[in-house]
């Protein structure tokens, strides 16, 4: 099966950057301004309309419907994986209840 990438969080970051956060934990600041041609993306080039983005469908979406495919986000250069990995717990032995009564008795 192939990886699908959604974008689960977006920030944004001043201008037409948008910090994203794909469903596998990695993430990227992408400049959007290169992408504001043609008469869809003609209203995001104001940066209040810009600021109006939203998650919808697993991408970053626009009040009037403007998107980027999340496949296409992803491969913008720049995407980092997160830094913090998961480290497994260990298993702890409880004492059975006959072991916490005897301590309990010897102490």
């Amino acid at each position: 099966m192939t990886f699908l990438p959604s974008v689960v969080q977006a920030e944004h970051r001043g201008g037409y950057r948008l910090r994203l956060v794909f469903n596998d934990g990695s993430q990227n600041t992408i400049d959007f301004a290169d992408w504001l041609e043609g008469p869809m993306f003609e209203p995001l080039r104001s940066p209040d309309f810009f600021a109006r983005y939203f998650i919808d469908g697993g991408t970053v979406v626009w009040p009037n419907g403007a998107d980027i495919a999340p496949e296409t986000l992803y491969a913008v250069p720049g995407r980092r994986r997160p830094t913090r990995r998961l480290q497994p717990t260990k298993a702890t032995r409880r004492p059975s209840a006959t072991t916490a009564t005897r301590r309990r008795l010897r102490g």
